[in-house]
């Protein structure tokens, strides 16, 4: 990649940290005095803090990039679904939001590029942790400890700390593993692995684990969509990790066909997959 998409990509994340913060503050008001819980129509949960929170990243991205078409969740939701093309921005307000109704603090906001395909930016805010990781450029990434209500205007008010994947001890492996939506199926999938630990976690703090070396693997094997996951894999892909679908492929996104709905797949902190046990 060249030196200037480079550049273009640390400056828009750079620009992008202060509306993931602020976005990340109001739902901490919310969190700490408490929400309203609706349903949608897939009967998935939904608070007035995921409607703030996207109104302030929606606005954000007009300002920042009004050229790149913006997947939203809570818009899409709505029917709100724009065309898109080589280029476009995965919104996820409110990543966890079971996680913030039953106030475990593992929630997240999350912002992401897409180009070509591929995630090639990344900001992921978990508020209640304080945790703000971010691609820096798309082989390098980063974790500041902003609070919420921090006052950041960009990356020179953050303190990043370079994180990178670890390498894995393929007899002594450590899972992340989705707090609310185990299934049979990745019981299985683990079994094939030499897992010396699994730590269950909410919203995509689990990519983070991976991407800062405490964990190594996370197989999602459960319908997930791309707003979901694309920030997080970006933030994992730049620390050197990646995702792949079940069958070792790349993830890829875009998937207008299928509503942006993922198939199953697995975080690696790895370049390329594990092999597992037959």
């Amino acid at each position: 990649m060249a030196d200037s998409t480079h550049a273009r990509l640390a400056d828009l994340a750079a620009r992008l940290i202060a509306p993931v913060v602020q976005a990340g503050a109001v739902e901490m008001r919310h969190y700490e005095a408490g929400v309203t819980i609706e349903a949608k129509a897939d009967q998935s949960p939904v608070t007035v803090a995921d409607r703030e929170a996207e109104e302030i990243l929606l606005a954000a991205l007009g300002v920042i990039a009004p050229d790149i078409p913006v997947i939203a969740e809570e818009a899409v939701s709505e029917g709100r679904v724009p065309a898109i093309g080589q280029s476009f921005f995965l919104v996820d307000p409110l990543d966890g939001t079971k996680e913030f109704i039953n106030k475990r603090g593992e929630f997240t906001v999350n912002v992401a590029l897409i180009e070509g395909g591929a995630p090639i930016l990344g900001l992921v805010y978990a508020p209640a942790l304080g945790e703000l990781y971010v691609t820096l450029t798309p082989n390098e990434a980063g974790l500041a400890r902003i609070a919420p209500g921090a006052v950041v205007s960009g990356a020179s008010d953050c303190q990043f700390q370079r994180i990178r994947v670890r390498t894995p001890d393929r007899n002594a492996l450590v899972a992340v593993a989705s707090r609310s939506h185990m299934t049979v199926e990745t019981e299985a999938f683990l079994a094939r692995f030499a897992i010396a630990e699994r730590r269950d976690s909410g919203s995509s703090l689990k990519f983070c684990a991976i991407a800062r070396g405490d964990a190594d693997i996370y197989p999602r094997l459960a319908p997930t969509m791309e707003w979901d996951i694309a920030a997080g894999h970006a933030v994992l892909a730049a620390a050197g990790g990646s995702v792949t679908s079940a069958d070792g492929t790349p993830l890829r996104y875009g998937k207008a066909e299928s509503g942006f709905r993922n198939g199953h797949f697995v975080a690696w902190g790895t370049p390329r997959p594990l092999a597992g046990r037959d």
